[in-house]
């Protein structure tokens, strides 16, 4: 069965694992069809229920989808693989510019805030029953959020961008629903999407944000939400710009039930200006992370939206972990108090690394797009030879597929910690790796 693969199992839930675990170690690859129900009953000595219910665990699980009577069938790029199995391992000399990583020295020193905020936990420790959300942190999250045009609404905090993205989608979405995402766009969203069963409607982007058109016909075709990165999208930089804004506002007033998803990736290093989407559909969130600008182990993100949508998101948040540590937000709140970052300055370093790049990728006559961000995305028309060129060059870049779907090829180069006087080497590095390969002749 299923090229020697044997699928096991008596209860629905011993199939539907089964079969995910053969997806995970490759036994099972994408696309390859699955029996039908009643043969894979017979096999099994079930009941046809029982396999039929293991097949829509898998389906709502991201594993499998069913096309009708052509049958189920691994899904071509299943959740249980993951986008991380396409991280690229770098070889021990090689530079590594793959990562997607803040630059170490940009962040500000956490020993200082976290004992300040230790020293508050003891005078004042958090109870249970105790309030979600850090006064302070609430009320400094709220006024940058009124400073940058976002509509008013309640707060709340969860462990990072991810998982404020996943607890919206669940509080509105159920299995088989369309998410309209960026193409190019976050690994960890697109595998995020089909983990909690729902499907993808990829959405072009350019160096202004999503394409107002795409989305259009996103939404005609049925997507009930969307995610936008507002600014510094990974990997290509994009920032939604004032007109693309109007644009897109004007697309969603067509569709005002859309569940709208705006995730804010920019804040803290960016310094080109927000232009919300926020307020003209009746279900929104807006998510800002600390996790570029204050470091990504802190693991905390600021989660506003309409009162349903949060309300939602934390009465479900109450039923798992509770709440975020009180002591991470006063950490957090210290950071933002004691001015630890100058926004400004990092801002400003990233984008000086980006231009450079770009530049001289210009100047050596490779396209590259990069308006805000850590990164540089650079469309490729050999991804796969692309990737092993810079490699043996002794530069590890991240492959497109990590993030894409229907778009082109690409490769993304974290500029983050790249020296000036790296940059011409890797422009010519990224330069012959995108010409003709060299021929060779075997005699």
């Amino acid at each position: 069965m299923l090229g020697g693969y044997r699928i096991e199992g008596r209860r629905a839930a011993e199939i539907a694992a089964s079969v995910e675990r053969a997806v995970g170690s490759g036994e099972l690859e994408p696309g390859q069809p699955l029996p039908p129900m009643r043969e894979l009953a017979v096999e099994l000595g079930v009941n046809p229920n029982t396999v039929a219910a293991a097949y829509r665990i898998l389906r709502e699980r991201g594993v499998i989808e069913t096309a009708g009577r052509r049958g189920s069938r691994v899904r071509s790029k299943p959740a249980t693989t993951g986008r991380e199995y396409a991280r690229m391992d770098v070889p021990e000399g090689v530079r590594d510019v793959a990562s997607g990583n803040p630059d170490p020295a940009l962040l500000p020193p956490l020993a200082k805030a976290f004992a300040a905020a230790a020293e508050q936990g003891d005078r004042d420790p958090v109870l249970y029953g105790d309030a979600l959300v850090e006064p302070e942190l609430a009320r400094i999250a709220r006024a940058r959020l009124d400073a940058d045009g976002v509509p008013d609404g309640p707060l709340a905090v969860a462990s990072g961008s991810l998982d404020a993205i996943e607890r919206v989608l669940a509080a509105h979405l159920k299995p088989g629903d369309t998410v309209a995402v960026e193409d190019p766009g976050w690994g960890s969203l697109l595998d995020l999407i089909p983990a909690l069963g729902l499907r993808t409607a990829p959405v072009g982007v350019d160096d202004e944000g999503p394409r107002a058109e795409d989305v259009r016909r996103a939404l005609v075709g049925g997507a009930r939400a969307l995610v936008v990165t507002d600014r510094a999208q990974n990997p290509t930089g994009a920032a939604v710009t004032a007109a693309r804004a109007r644009a897109l506002r004007a697309v969603l007033r067509e569709h005002p039930e859309t569940l709208l998803i705006e995730d804010d990736h920019g804040h803290g290093i960016v310094d080109l200006p927000l232009h919300p989407l926020a307020g003209v559909t009746h279900h929104w969130a807006l998510v800002r992370s600390v996790a570029k600008a204050y470091g990504p182990d802190l693991r905390l993100a600021v989660l506003t939206g309409d009162p349903v949508t949060v309300d939602r998101v934390t009465g479900r948040h109450r039923l798992g972990p509770g709440w975020v540590s009180r002591i991470v937000q006063r950490a957090v709140v210290h950071l933002w108090t004691d001015d630890a970052l100058d926004p400004d300055a990092v801002a400003a370093a990233y984008r000086e690394r980006r231009d450079l790049l770009i530049d001289a990728l210009a100047e050596r006559g490779v396209a590259a797009h990069g308006r805000s961000g850590l990164n540089v995305w650079i469309p490729v028309p050999d991804e796969t030879g692309a990737v092993a060129r810079l490699l043996h060059a002794g530069w590890a870049v991240s492959p497109g597929a990590r993030f894409r779907m229907s778009a082109p090829p690409g490769i993304r180069i974290t500029v983050s910690t790249l020296a000036p006087e790296e940059t011409p080497p890797l422009a010519d590095a990224v330069a012959q790796a995108l010409g003709p390969a060299s021929t060779r002749t075997y005699v």
